[in-house]
């Protein structure tokens, strides 16, 4: 930009951040606005996230909240101890249960077990395991709908396997920990940054793309900054699978990084 003699009319601050995926909990970008030197200071944010043809803007913010549940049991030998309460049977119970819940498709809602854990060997009955379940929606009512319903269907899979087998040497708990929350939110279509970043896109000769996404720009949404997320553009897919792919031709991300640039400066001149 300095080489190009390009002048905004604000400072222009580039964040490359830390923790937006995962258990990272957008722990980057919550840094930045609300402990950081440059905390209140920020008046709008662009994050820039994730491939595509370059039309898209995510305007709104689809919110997560996320548990690891252990279920805990007093174990013990997998013949000599059989027909005691096993916690594998109450933590499949409640997977189970789950898997036949139906949740809003408008907002869309969904929820998924992505990680199971536990045990210590083929012939004991565990005494712990735990899984991690990811919960998320364009509506925050909604979100609350999904975690009440989960946290009730915890309660009903314990109490059943409780019921099922002896407890005489214990009974199985379910202890259900946050471990990600990311908050909803919105910034309007008629907000100056949406309005500008859609002008930047429409004179590549694209049709701007409005969307509800989870992205670093959930944090600023919820603190009442105008915020958007816009692709890095280039085509990709697969998503977070073992065979996730994007494409790096040279000529095509020129072009991006031109787009990106252009849709900067455009949201730029109406700070």
């Amino acid at each position: 930009m300095s080489e190009a003699r390009i002048d905004t009319a604000t400072d222009i601050l580039f964040v490359g951040n830390v923790g937006e995926e995962g258990q990272g909990d957008l722990r980057g970008t919550k840094f930045l606005l609300q402990k950081g030197k440059y905390k209140d200071r920020i008046k709008q944010f662009l994050a820039v996230d994730g491939s595509g043809t370059g039309e898209n803007i995510a305007n709104g913010a689809v919110g997560s909240k996320r548990y690891r549940v252990a279920f805990k049991g007093p174990g013990g030998h997998s013949y000599g101890a059989f027909g005691l309460v096993n916690p594998a049977y109450a933590m499949a119970g409640a997977i189970a249960r789950l898997s036949r819940v139906t949740f809003s498709f408008s907002p869309k809602t969904t929820y998924s077990i992505g990680v199971v854990r536990g045990g210590t060997s083929v012939n004991s009955i565990p005494f712990e395991v735990s899984m991690d379940v990811d919960m998320r929606s364009e509506s925050c009512a909604e979100l609350k709908k999904v975690e009440t319903t989960f946290l009730g269907i915890l309660r009903d899979a314990v109490a059943e396997e409780n019921a099922a087998r002896s407890t005489k040497e214990g009974a199985i708990k379910a202890d259900p920990k946050v471990i990600g929350e990311r908050p909803c939110g919105e910034t309007a279509l008629t907000a100056p940054i949406v309005q500008a970043a859609a002008a930047a896109i429409a004179a590549f000769g694209l049709t701007p793309a409005y969307l509800v996404s989870s992205t670093d720009a959930n944090i600023p949404m919820s603190l009442g900054i105008p915020a958007i997320t816009i692709g890095r553009g280039g085509p990709g897919d697969r998503t977070h699978s073992l065979d996730e792919w994007t494409d790096v031709d040279p000529a095509v991300n020129l072009v991006n990084v031109q787009r990106a640039l252009a849709l900067l400066l455009a949201v730029d001149r109406i700070s």
